[in-house]
């Protein structure tokens, strides 16, 4: 029950006692240019949050990480050495890993920092005479808020304009249940929050039930939220189930590392009694060892990955969804909004069991018969609507009622009955300015109206007949029903009104072009749909049909689905994929059961209703168009354009993060055998040291910027949507990508042994030798990444594809690689000989040859699935 007023929108004034006056206005809200104008004036409507890091602040966090002690001890070991040069190329490196590391850094806060201008709380506003929907941190002082069910009251206002309001003020007042709010009378003195009916709306507060206008008062720090020093909310940065398993490889690790350092160091010191060259030859096997780029690589791929996913007009606001989105095995998703345009027109009038369709008729031609049904339709509707449905009644209404008695812009609301649960209808309460009885108009579920109107059961099944007839066609169903009341008391319940059916009202609401292709595409990539709907049966069917989703195993209805059992409700599931005539609370129910049955689960949601159901599934998806602040809190994901092919788009760009992931972590898995072995094995030998922690800080070089940008950056496999999902519980470092790995870096580790020992056995000095060890290394490392990109395509295939990171890292490694070879400052440095032409070869050759034994590797693997594909799909299972 509430009351609704004339609505104005004029700018707050304050007056020297410091109430607010009000400017009486025309209804249209703020002109943009006003409100760009006091956006600059007064700010952003934000309170104050904690300062982005700084550069110095990001600089300690990199001196603090355990690469950048071990670099500056072996610096400092090289001046105890009295080898000045060796020391400064190091201390020259520390800044160059410390650059490395800020481009980095910046780069993720970055798109961490666009993602948070995404997720600012929406508000719908009145600007320019048109609602507009902008980030709450714009709204300005004088702004005409519409608020509605489940939305966060973005600023202090004064209500204009409210039915059945009622808000959640707890977080300023501590108290749990909900206030009742009026709209204002007169010019009312502000007062603090709490208390019924009072007019007053307060950021950072809930809206529970009903909707209403507000204009603002107060924003940012001037408002009760600000004064008082409390935030709206904080973003709690929680590690995702890959860093906290990469955190427990890395540490493994680095005990390891330790502790072989300590050993390899005695061992050095003892048998050939340099103890300074022991500790250097043991730190250098620590940075081999140690895997700093796991957790870097882990932060960028998923910071990265939720821009790339926000590209496509999904909002990440939880990064774990990012992890999450390949592995879904089921969508559920809505009908309206979502699979279709959520772009409502009246198709067709229902009276006396004749049904007209619109599109037979032109304007101004409505027949007599349909007159009062679309009449009572319209004054059940809001009389400023923001409903699809109620904006199609008044459109059509406008166009063929405009010289007829049936449009009554003159007449008085008193009194409205709001939809609920149980009665899914709401009715309006009016009165004429010339008649002394109430109009009564009622609209909802053709059901509820029947209940209202008290049909008997022969009608019941004519009204039935009528609304399936209609529905057959994809058309969602209203009834509309009217009735006078003379009584100055109005009843407590619609119930108590003697309602007659007046007739039907048909709405169409037409699929997006785009979903038939996406539904396609997720049952190629094993990702079931299931339609989840409030609409009749035949409408659902209708859709179903039209987007090619398989429903001929059956449905479930809402009031079905609340006789089944648990276990009846499982067994159904696992072939039924449209449930109709269901309400939000359902949902819950239905992800719960999926997730039993062992799926994982994206849910779509938009009401307040649907919150429990978003953060019980595996990735809550909100709308964001048409979904509630309380839905949008809830999930992990928000669609910017409420559009289910974005869902699919998200879901590859999920396969992709993933993929690359993996090759990312095969690659750094990989590249550290060799590093590892030639740090230890010529030790062990008694050959002279190949390595030395300058050269471990230029191959760190090649591998940061290749696992984290020119991995990111790679596109998609060819069949990322053509293969099943990947089990929920896949492990970056599963046994397969650790088994493949560790091969291919013991291929490269035995050429580069190889190399080395033939250098020696040739008579070549320790310093040719290390040249031409190193040089092999570094392009058997190139080799890893071109082979790395692609687990299915081989590297003449792969040389099409873009990936700008790609080649500059290639460029960029050999163009150093030349100037530590041939610049004769720096060669001195990495302790190199030069290379003849025919060295070089030789390098090129056995570098060469870890990467054809790899490609081969490859071709067999795809012959062999192509011979498997040919003899059937029983064969592949064997």
């Amino acid at each position: 029950m509430g009351n609704e007023c004339a609505v104005d929108a004029p700018p707050a004034m304050v007056t020297s006692n410091g109430n607010p006056t009000l400017d009486r206005r025309a209804a249209t809200g703020l002109t943009s240019r006003a409100a760009a104008e006091r956006l600059v004036l007064e700010g952003y409507n934000e309170l104050p949050s904690a300062k982005p890091r700084s550069v110095a602040a990001i600089a300690w966090e990199v001196v603090r990480e355990p690469m950048f002690v071990l670099l500056v001890a072996a610096g400092t070991i090289y001046l105890m050495l009295a080898d000045i040069r060796q020391a400064l190329i190091l201390f020259v490196m520390v800044v160059v890993v410390i650059g490395i590391t800020l481009y980095q850094v910046r780069k993720t806060e970055r798109a961490l920092d666009a993602l948070r201008d995404l997720t600012s709380p929406r508000a719908l506003v009145i600007r320019d005479g048109e609602q507009q929907r902008l980030p709450g941190r714009e709204v300005v002082r004088g702004d005409v808020l519409v608020l509605a069910e489940g939305d966060r009251v973005p600023a202090d206002g004064v209500l204009r304009s409210c039915a059945g309001f009622a808000v959640d003020e707890s977080l300023l007042t501590g108290e749990s249940f909900p206030v009742r709010k009026a709209a204002a009378e007169g010019e009312p003195t502000m007062r603090g929050p709490g208390g019924d009916d009072q007019p007053f709306v307060f950021s950072g507060s809930l809206v529970v039930q009903g909707h209403g206008l507000a204009q603002v008062l107060a924003t940012g720090l001037n408002t009760e939220l600000g004064r008082i020093g409390k935030a709206l909310a904080t973003v709690e940065r929680e590690p995702t189930p890959l860093q906290r398993e990469t955190g427990r490889v890395v540490k493994r690790l680095a005990v390891a590392g330790f502790v072989l350092c300590v050993v390899l160091a005695v061992v050095y010191g003892l048998t050939r009694g340099d103890w300074l060259n022991g500790v250097l030859a043991g730190l250098t096997l620590s940075m081999a060892i140690l895997p700093e780029e796991f957790p870097v690589v882990l932060t960028v791929f998923l910071a990265l990955g939720a821009w790339r996913i926000s590209q496509q007009r999904v909002l990440t606001r939880r990064v774990a969804a990012v992890e999450t989105l390949g592995a879904a095995t089921v969508l559920c998703v809505d009908k309206t909004g979502t699979l279709t345009e959520n772009r409502m027109s009246v198709a067709a009038l229902c009276a006396d069991e004749r049904v007209f369709d619109i599109d037979d008729v032109k304007s101004g031609e409505l027949p007599d018969e349909v007159h009062r049904v679309l009449e009572f339709g319209i004054l059940a509707s809001q009389r400023r609507p923001f409903d699809p449905m109620d904006k199609a009644l008044h459109q059509i209404g406008a166009r063929t009622l405009a010289r007829t008695e049936h449009l009554h812009g003159d007449w008085k609301l008193v009194d409205e009955y709001l939809l609920s649960k149980e009665l899914l209808a709401m009715s309006r309460v009016w009165q004429s300015p010339d008649a002394e009885s109430y109009v009564i108009a009622a609209k909802g579920a053709p059901e509820a109206i029947a209940d209202l109107c008290h049909l008997n059961a022969a009608r019941i099944e004519s009204l039935t007949q009528r609304v399936n007839a209609m529905a057959k066609r994809g058309l969602r169903v209203l009834g509309v029903a009217g009735a006078s009341f003379k009584r100055s008391a109005l009843p407590p319940i619609q119930h108590d009104f003697d309602f007659r059916l007046i007739g039907l009202i048909g709405f169409r609401d037409p699929v997006r072009p785009t979903v038939a292709a996406a539904i396609r595409e997720s049952n190629h990539a094993g990702i079931r749909l299931v339609m989840i709907t409030g609409d009749h049966l035949q409408t659902a069917q209708h859709v179903a049909r039209e987007i090619g989703l398989e429903h001929e195993t059956g449905f479930i209805t809402g009031p079905e689905l609340d006789t089944m059992d648990d276990a009846e409700l499982r067994r159904r599931l696992k072939t039924v994929n449209i449930f109709c005539r269901a309400v939000p609370e359902q949902k819950l129910r239905l992800v719960n059961a999926l997730k039993a049955d062992g799926h994982i689960v994206a849910m779509t949601g938009d009401g307040v209703n649907d919150a429990p159901a978003l953060k019980a599934a595996h990735i809550g998806i909100a709308m964001g168009e048409r979904g509630t602040d309380v839905a949008r809190e809830s999930a992990a994901l928000v669609l910017l354009n409420d559009e289910f092919s974005s869902i699919v788009h998200a879901v590859r760009l999920g396969r992709r993060i993933f993929d690359n992931l993996k090759k990312a972590v095969a690659f750094i898995i990989a590249v550290h055998v060799p590093i590892i072995g030639v740090s230890l094995i010529p030790v062990a030998l008694g050959w002279p040291l190949v390595l030395f922690p300058v050269h471990i800080v230029f191959l760190e070089l090649i591998i940061d910027p290749a696992c984290t940008v020119a991995f990111e950056a790679e596109p998609e496999e060819a069949d990322v949507m053509r293969r099943p999902p990947r089990p929920a519980r896949a492990s970056l470092f599963d046994r397969r990508t650790v088994t493949v790995s560790l091969l291919q870096g013991a291929a490269v580790l035995l050429i580069v042994l190889a190399v080395f020992s033939l250098s020696l056995s040739r008579g070549h000095g320790a310093d040719e030798a290390r040249a031409l060890t190193f040089t092999t290394l570094v392009i058997a490392n190139l080799g890893l990444i071109f082979t790395n990109r692609s687990w299915t395509r081989t590297i003449p295939a792969m040389l099409g594809t873009p990936n700008q990171a790609f080649w500059w890292v290639t460029g960029g490694t050999l163009a150093f690689l030349a100037m530590v070879l041939y610049v004769r400052s720096l060669s001195r440095l990495f302790q190199f000989a030069p290379l003849h032409a025919s060295d070089l070869a030789l390098c090129l050759v056995a570098g060469v040859v870890t990467t054809v034994g790899f490609e081969l590797v490859k071709v067999f693997h795809a012959g062999r699935r192509r011979s498997l594909a040919g003899r059937g799909p029983l064969t592949q299972q064997g």
